[in-house]
């Protein structure tokens, strides 16, 4: 047969498309950051509204992160088979109506149910845009493809807690949510505009059984145990920061609620510095290289970070600068982490790319759960939590991932 009636985005394409392209691939891999950061500066006020216990709300975070790291391991395979937009789609319905859910949630367990339905639809978008650029770039170009991603998209880590008080500020946390429902309608409709990027012939046909079992296989390679691992572990960090932050600035500092996102948009800075570096430098000294060093960085910036929290030296001051360095450690560890484990599988990129996303929310989930087991109302939890997760990046990154300094 000749050319389908569907429209294949070629890597020429894509290319040419430029900012367009660039622009939807941020939005649809932002929703993992939106969908959470948004409503971050009204977890006290949440707690206090619905009577929540302590530690209560930091679970809803962590119900959203099982919703989205067990998502990714049936969307992957779903993406492979049928191609990456209609099942975008489709999540990004699903990522409306579990909003809408929270939205009129009465209860902290109400809000954590409807929360692992936004997330099973969100995870959708970030999953299968990541097997997008895998579709349109190869090798060190994709890592530097996916630091330029996670530069642009790391506007809305940025925004979102400063959008979110601002809500907050005029109206209840129950607006939060609504606006998450029209960002969701909003990312659909421009996702109208964007071709298939996965080819029919480069479909794989197996049965989703079988791909579900591809996972063990691919768990017992060297090279994903090294990337993903060095990812999962950080990831843990990361939403014991998302976590614990809140509590630990506005009850523990008594910083308000609306400045809270200066506070966060901090290390989002230091994010988008290390991922234009990252971009620049990935050509130079390779992936594999710079994850190592990234690495490296949020174990020591953890060590610190778990002295200052249990010693309470250097007040708000000496807990925002080894947070700082840590979370700017992303832009060296995300980025290359997922460009290493996806093309030791090209083949292979929407379920390599859900077993990379699973197993770094899975850690998410760990991350975020100790910090509100522990919770005891000082920063000490999320400190210790965030040291044991850079330490276990670092082992990751040095002891299984190649000496080589490219990803391929």
């Amino acid at each position: 047969m000749g050319r389908t009636a569907e429209h294949i985005l070629t890597k020429a394409e894509a290319g040419k498309g430029g900012l367009g392209v660039l622009a939807l691939l941020s939005a649809l891999m932002g929703f993992a950051s939106i969908s959470t950061d948004l409503y971050l500066p009204a977890l006290p006020a949440m707690a206090s509204a619905l009577r929540a216990g302590p530690g209560a709300m930091e679970w809803t975070i962590s119900g959203y992160l099982i919703g989205f790291s067990l998502g990714q391991l049936v969307w992957g395979p779903i993406g492979d088979r049928y191609g990456r937009r209609a099942p975008v789609a489709l999540g990004l319905i699903i990522f409306a109506i579990g909003s809408a859910g929270c939205a009129l949630a009465a209860s902290p367990g109400q809000i954590m149910g409807w929360r692992i339905v936004q997330a099973l639809g969100a995870c959708a978008a970030v999953v299968l845009s990541r097997a997008m650029v895998r579709d349109l770039y190869e090798g060190e170009k994709a890592a530097q493809m996916m630091s330029t991603l996670m530069t642009v998209m790391a506007v809305a880590p940025l925004i979102g807690p400063l959008l979110g008080g601002q809500i907050l500020a005029i109206a209840s946390w129950r607006a939060i949510f609504w606006t998450l429902v029209a960002v969701g309608a909003v990312t659909l409709a421009a996702l109208a505009t964007m071709p298939e990027t996965l080819p029919i012939e480069r479909r794989n046909r197996e049965p989703l059984r079988a791909a579900f079992g591809n996972y063990v296989r691919l768990l017992g390679e060297r090279r994903i145990l090294g990337f993903a691992g060095a990812g999962a572990f950080f990831y843990g960090g990361m939403f014991a920061y998302i976590a614990g932050t809140p509590f630990t600035y506005i009850d523990f500092y008594r910083v308000p609620p609306s400045w809270y996102g200066l506070l966060f948009g901090l290390g989002i800075v230091g994010v988008m510095a290390a991922n234009l570096l990252n971009a620049r430098l990935v050509a130079i000294l390779g992936g594999a290289r710079l994850l190592k060093i990234g690495a490296l960085t949020a174990a020591v910036s953890g060590l610190v970070l778990a002295f200052e929290t249990s010693s309470g030296l250097g007040g708000l001051a000496g807990l925002v600068a080894p947070l700082l360095v840590f979370v700017a450690a992303t832009g060296f560890i995300v980025a290359n982490s997922i460009a290493g484990a996806l093309s030791a599988f090209p083949e292979r990129a929407g379920a390599v790319s859900a077993l990379v996303g699973a197993l770094q929310y899975g850690s998410g989930v760990a991350g975020s759960g100790l910090v509100g087991a522990l919770a005891d109302g000082t920063p000490w939890p999320m400190g210790l939590t965030i040291a044991l997760s850079g330490l276990g990046c670092a082992a990751c990154a040095w002891g299984f991932v190649p000496a080589t300094r490219n990803l391929n």
